[in-house]
């Protein structure tokens, strides 16, 4: 996805043979989800565009910037769906930029950026406070802000930007719980590896996973999460795992913060010997689908659709230009990721072929 173990240390100053079984339907949490200022959170399938409104912008000659954190997988197939509904509105992207989970280079990323003219902005701020200045100025000239996932400190929706758009976090913590239900045959002792910092997205998808279990949702009244660590650096997860299993070895399942994460625990109970114990993670990362597709210790992860994200912070962007009422906090839906869909999911996710060391494990 998009790093959030960088991203929040930035804010504070990702071998047993078993047939998993059928993915389920993404399912939600019932409570209502809300966003970091408290906003209620929209289905931004909700996001749309009537056709009087598209010709309304199609023949303007509006330009557009993607003022990105990083780069990656998942930055390009957000890139991509920005990309293919601005071309559908007649919208020019006349900058791409790549911080390089540097907030002082996106700083100067989006001074540079103004320079020409773009009349809609989408972002994933990195630093909120020390972007806050550079942002501002953009929004004074006129550029419709539009953010992924993270506010900026002393913004306002509606104001200073159109809106933020998301994972459904709640969402996919509840279907982690229902996967690590899964993965143990409905009961059984789990650990749970989550990240210990102040980060809005991560928080939320493991206290809804927590919360699912604790209060036996979901068929999960048959689990007990026996121990729990935290972790800031994703170089610690091994470790963490490491330690869990020799203090708890009848553990059945790991439930881990992120993908890139969980390399480090898979890792780690490979060199135990522990292929028995299933690890249960978010998002696409082509090293633990490799392992998920041999059969071995990555049971399934639960992925979210940055293409459909990109297509929705577009179409907020243009909310903006034409001064149409847009939701404050918005989130896009996710995937349960196992052995027999991981090449439908990544293609829909990503919009490109599957990795060839992929496709090969697959084979």
């Amino acid at each position: 996805m998009y790093r959030p173990l960088i991203l929040a240390a930035l804010l504070a100053s990702q071998w047993v043979n078993a047939t998993p079984a059928p993915p389920e339907p993404a399912t939600a949490e019932e409570s209502p989800l809300r966003g970091p200022l408290g906003n209620i959170a929209v289905n931004a399938e909700q996001i749309s565009l009537t056709p009087q409104e598209t010709s309304q912008v199609r023949d303007k000659k509006y330009k557009a910037a993607l003022v990105w954190h990083g780069s990656s997988n998942w930055v390009n197939a957000l890139s991509e769906g920005a990309r293919d509904t601005f071309t559908q509105l007649g919208i020019n992207i006349v900058a791409e930029t790549d911080a390089q989970y540097d907030p002082a280079k996106q700083a100067a990323d989006i001074e540079n950026v103004m320079a020409l003219q773009p009349d809609i902005v989408l972002s994933l701020v990195i630093d909120s406070t020390s972007a806050a200045n550079s942002f501002r100025a953009a929004v004074h000239r006129g550029s419709k802000l539009v953010l992924l996932s993270n506010p900026i400190r002393g913004f306002e929706p509606g104001k200073d930007y159109v809106g933020i758009v998301t994972d459904d976090m709640r969402g996919m913590g509840v279907a982690a719980a229902e996967m690590t239900r899964d993965a143990v045959g409905g009961s059984g002792a789990i650990g749970m590896i989550y990240h210990d910092a102040d980060y809005f997205i991560t928080n939320n998808r493991d206290q809804a996973f927590r919360d699912t279990i604790r209060q036996g949702k979901h068929g999960t009244e048959n689990l007990e999460i026996a121990v729990e660590r935290g972790f800031t650096k994703e170089s610690e997860t091994s470790n963490i795992a490491s330690a869990m299993v020799l203090q708890h070895p009848e553990l059945k399942a790991i439930y881990v913060a992120w993908d890139a994460a969980a390399e480090g625990v898979i890792e780690g109970l490979r060199s135990m010997g522990r292929g028995d114990i299933k690890v249960i993670t978010h998002d696409l990362g082509v090293n633990n689908l490799v392992d998920m597709a041999m059969n071995g210790s990555m049971y399934g992860t639960i992925a979210d659709r940055p293409y459909e994200i990109g297509q929705a912070m577009a179409r907020l962007g243009v909310y903006g230009l034409i001064g149409k009422p847009a939701p404050a906090f918005s989130v896009v839906g996710f995937d349960k990721v196992q052995r027999e869909n991981i090449r439908s999911i990544w293609t829909s996710a990503y919009r490109t072929e599957l990795p060839s060391l992929l496709d090969k494990a697959l084979r």
